[in-house]
């Protein structure tokens, strides 16, 4: 897990090379830099949506094989839940767009 880790932030540091690569001037830079953690943290939420919601769904069809009459409680559950994983996702959108 620790490897995986380590080469998620190395991946996502040389991707967002081109965004340092702008500096005009000091005020420039500073943008940039702000810009560069908004396109970051926005790789970084939607990563781990993406973790989480396959984590959610794998465990709501688990539990739906072990208990198939609670089928309906488990499927509002998991829908709320994804919609509440997604909407991180979405305000780190949100969020990156401001920086802008």
């Amino acid at each position: 897990m620790k490897n995986k880790l380590m080469m998620l932030v190395v991946t996502l540091t040389v991707l967002a090379s081109p965004i340092f690569a702008q500096e005009a001037n000091n005020a420039g830079a500073a943008d940039a830099n702000r810009r560069a953690a908004a396109y970051i943290a926005m790789g970084i939420a939607a990563g781990l949506c993406g973790l989480g919601q396959g984590r959610a769904t794998a465990s709501a069809a688990e539990a739906m094989a072990r208990n198939p009459g609670a089928v309906a409680a488990i499927r509002v559950a998991l829908i709320l839940g994804l919609v509440l994983i997604e909407s991180l996702a979405l305000y780190t959108l949100v969020i990156t767009f401001i920086a802008r």
